[in-house]
């Protein structure tokens, strides 16, 4: 249904000052043009907290402070994020909610890696600490300027497409990782099965791997149109690519 922007013409629907709410203005002159859906967005938010809880269990029973820290404020900031979206449920022309969510989201033998195992953190590790940076940075700069500066959306679509950069030399590394493991255990003759746990643990970490990367080709194709793009204004996608 098209909307007949004119008869607004008095409102601002977009920006700090936006002064539109649903009881003034239809849904359509948003910025995502249409109103966040309300269980789809509490169910993530309930599920995060839960991971959350889940995570910090785990890591506080086997003491792994770091991963402890990593998985508690990612899943916070995942909480802040989904918490935007419920506030843009009741009023799709929050600024407040919009910045929100758009600026917060065994080892079978080092011998067969082609980089040492500390190697791999210190280059994987603060190359995505650099691309989320970059990321918010971008959300930060749309915040002082109204939501439309391009540059805001180049910085964070350098972020998106530096994190898959390094994403997929990962992935490469692994799957080169895996053959020379391969190779190696039939040059030598060795049959011992992988353990259960470690079978899970790959299959959840490919699983992991490969949605992240799914979701960041698909927050570029998003933004590639800046806030006005098609892609930003439907809900279905930026729940089945974004949230799941």
């Amino acid at each position: 249904m098209s909307v007949d922007e004119a008869a607004y013409s008095n409102y601002v629907v977009y920006g700090p000052e936006a002064n539109c709410t649903l009881a003034l203005c239809p849904a359509e002159l948003s910025v995502y043009q249409y109103q966040p859906t309300l269980p789809g967005n509490i169910c993530f938010l309930i599920f995060f907290a839960i991971a959350m809880i889940i995570h910090v269990v785990i890591g506080l029973k086997w003491r792994t402070w770091f991963f402890v820290i990593c998985m508690f404020c990612g899943s916070v900031t995942e909480i802040i994020g989904y918490g935007g979206r419920i506030m843009l449920h009741y009023n799709p022309f929050s600024f407040t909610g919009f910045l929100i969510q758009i600026s917060t989201v065994l080892y079978l033998g080092p011998e067969h890696a082609r980089f040492t195992p500390k190697a791999y953190y210190w280059i994987f590790i603060p190359c995505d600490i650099l691309s989320l940076v970059l990321q918010s940075i971008g959300g930060a700069l749309s915040s002082t300027s109204d939501g439309g500066s391009n540059a805001a959306v180049n910085v964070s679509l350098a972020g998106l497409s530096f994190q898959v950069f390094t994403l997929l030399v990962f992935i490469a590394l692994t799957f080169e990782y895996a053959w020379r493991w391969q190779r190696a255990r039939k040059a030598t003759g060795i049959k011992k099965p992988l353990s259960r746990t470690f079978k899970i643990f790959v299959v959840f970490l490919s699983a992991a791997t490969t949605l992240i990367l799914i979701r960041c080709i698909y927050r570029i194709d998003e933004l590639s149109e800046g806030y006005s793009g098609p892609l930003i204004k439907n809900e279905g996608l930026f729940i089945g690519l974004e949230g799941v």
